[in-house]
């Protein structure tokens, strides 16, 4: 009952990086948080990793680091010969990269990755640097789990392991594009079918790396043209709305026609500076991303208040 994540790098790199996460704690409601902590200080390693060996650069440590993971993450990179057993800058801990191999290097995070978007954390790193990636989940039963366990030199509470079983979520490649390149393996048994299952697994995500996102800017603009002039037309809409109704309630005043006339030129004249100020901020700071129902509410309650001002001065000078 475990989930593997693995992605790929391209064809140059070499041989299998395993990098664990434990996969089981005494008190599981305290604990989780931490090795969620844990495996995402991983990740920020790796992804270190990633950058330092794409970019033909040295690995640095990370300024933000819990020293004793940091020495372990290395630690397992030297000892698969991808990092070199010296430090390049002791001072700065620089270590050097080991970038003339040719085989194929699989990265593989052991962990339970119990909930869906755990893995989806890997598959965006994935996607970032254009890598290869697959999920591996093991779907053995629940009683399996807890024959096992008896087996261990230091056992779990049973409960924590019937615990693991109601959270876990398995992969599903029908539902979220993301995993459509997953194998579960139910059988409690690992068989030489299983391995060429794997073995298929692992080709298929090295041969078809996770594409980057690449952002449609003229398809972004157009949206938010389309959007801005949305909002103008509500905008436009309640406004003309808004000064209706204040003409209808002065008119009920019994005040003359050419001071009608005077006020409803205000309230247009306020109308076409609200609007014209909405143009601009828009195009200068992109206003319009907000909540639409959010936004257009502040400007509805901005343009009454600034009517309720133009009426109330209006009459004041009467």
């Amino acid at each position: 009952m475990s989930a593997k994540c693995l992605f790929p790098k391209r064809k140059e790199i070499q041989r299998e990086c395993q990098i664990s996460t434990p996969t089981s704690v005494p008190d599981l409601h305290i604990e989780l948080s931490r090795w969620k902590l844990y495996r995402h200080e991983l990740l920020v390693y790796l992804e270190h990793f990633l950058q330092a060996y794409i970019n033909g650069d040295h690995l640095c440590a990370p300024t933000n680091r819990t020293e004793a993971t940091w020495k372990s993450f290395v630690s397992c990179f030297k000892e698969q010969g991808l990092i070199s057993s010296e430090i390049h800058d002791a001072k700065s801990c620089h270590y050097l990269i080991n970038t003339t191999t040719s085989r194929p290097l699989y990265f593989v995070l052991d962990d339970n990755f119990y909930y869906r978007s755990m893995r989806y954390e890997v598959y965006q790193l994935a996607r970032k640097y254009s890598l290869g990636f697959c999920q591996l989940f093991l779907d053995c039963p629940l009683e399996s789990c807890l024959q096992r366990n008896c087996l261990r030199s230091q056992s779990l509470p049973e409960e924590t392991i019937c615990l693991m079983a109601r959270k876990i979520e398995v992969p599903n490649p029908e539902k979220n594009t993301w995993e459509q390149n997953s194998l579960i393996l139910k059988s409690v048994e690992y068989t030489s079918e299983a391995n060429l299952q794997v073995i298929d697994l692992l080709v298929t995500a090295l041969e078809n790396p996770v594409k980057q996102i690449v952002e449609n800017t003229e398809q972004k603009e157009k949206d938010r043209a389309i959007c801005a002039a949305s909002i103008l037309h509500q905008a436009d809409q309640a406004f003309r709305r808004i000064v209706s109704q204040t003409m209808k309630d002065v008119k009920d005043e019994n005040i003359f026609p050419n001071e009608m006339k005077i006020l409803a030129e205000e309230l247009n004249k306020l109308k076409a500076e609200f609007l014209e100020d909405l143009r601009q901020e828009n195009h200068q700071k992109n206003l319009f991303c907000l909540p639409t129902n959010e936004f257009m509410t502040n400007v509805i309650s901005s343009f009454q208040q600034a009517t309720d001002s133009v009426v109330k001065q209006f009459f004041s000078f009467k």
